[in-house]
């Protein structure tokens, strides 16, 4: 069984992306992970080179920020990494730079891509999300959060990466069928120095809006410093542990955050979805971009 990792990144230090890390987690199961890098502003490129392994191949890309409506533009840089990916590989293990995988999952996701190798009615493996937000101390709790995505897909041309590289579908537009598999990827993009934040929130609204919308997007996000952590409804403190890989960039944070779950604030919406999952196991319209299998 050979498996390939892939993902993309683009001025990973710019945004304090930690590529570094989502790289690292998935390396140990991976015969090679290519990384496209897109061109940069700062040093991403000698970044990814500096990770210092030979199952590490980059590819070089250039962003089309023409692509300026629904995050087009990721997509089209995942299948770019996907793409290049080892032919014969029978699985690729896709990880976005702002995503880690704890390595007390990497026996199961091997497991998982083994037992189902064979089955050619299984697409993909679905894992778990814990979105951590404002500190590494807190993850979401309301429902503005997926909480489940397909992170494994089967070597086949016809997979492709969708809508804003949230997920997969196969062509022309067909929901995956996958398995899920007990792993949880640890979320960390809305983690990070609160400036960084602000600057990553600047930048990404141009892969989502244009013309006025995005004069206006512009105008409000460049006229504020530092993001704003205060505002969000709900969460709930970690309890766990984070990737070992992850241990250096948690102890070098140097700004503070604290929330008290006790003041949560649901919508009546959520606290009916709620109510009906604690009851029923069920969660009220809930997006699911695959096909439990």
């Amino acid at each position: 069984m050979k498996i390939s990792g892939f993902t993309f990144v683009r001025n990973a230090l710019k945004y304090d992306y930690p590529i570094v890390e989502a790289i690292r987690s998935i390396l140990p199961i991976c015969d090679e992970v290519v990384v496209a890098v897109g061109d940069s502003e700062d040093g991403t490129l000698d970044l990814i080179r500096g990770v210092g392994s030979d199952r590490i191949r980059i590819i070089e890309t250039l962003w089309d920020d023409s692509l300026r409506e629904g995050g087009r533009v990721l997509a089209v840089e995942t299948d770019k990494a996907f793409g290049a990916i080892a032919r014969d590989a029978d699985w690729a293990f896709y990880i976005q730079g702002d995503e880690v995988l704890h390595e007390r999952y990497l026996p199961a996701v091997r497991a998982a891509m083994e037992a189902h190798l064979a089955d050619r009615t299984v697409d993909g493996l679905l894992f778990d999300y814990l979105h951590f937000y404002g500190s590494y101390d807190y993850v979401g709790e309301s429902y503005r959060w997926y909480r489940r995505e397909i992170r494994v897909v089967r070597n086949d041309p016809a997979i492709f990466s969708y809508r804003d590289a949230q997920g997969f579908r196969k062509r022309p537009s067909e929901k995956l069928r996958v398995k899920r598999v007990d792993a949880a990827v640890h979320h960390y993009g809305w983690v990070k120095d609160p400036r960084a934040m602000q600057r990553k929130q600047l930048n990404f609204g141009r892969y989502w809006h244009s013309g006025a919308e995005w004069e206006s997007h512009t105008r409000r996000i460049a006229s504020i410093e530092s993001f704003d952590y205060s505002q969000i409804d709900a969460l709930r403190r970690f309890e766990g542990t984070h990737p070992e890989v992850m241990r250096a960039r948690i102890a070098q944070r140097n700004w503070s955050f604290d929330h008290d779950p006790s003041r949560n604030r649901f919508s009546l919406k959520d606290r009916l979805k709620r109510a009906v999952e604690r009851a029923t196991g069920w969660r009220p319209g809930e997006y699911k971009n695959y096909r439990l299998v």
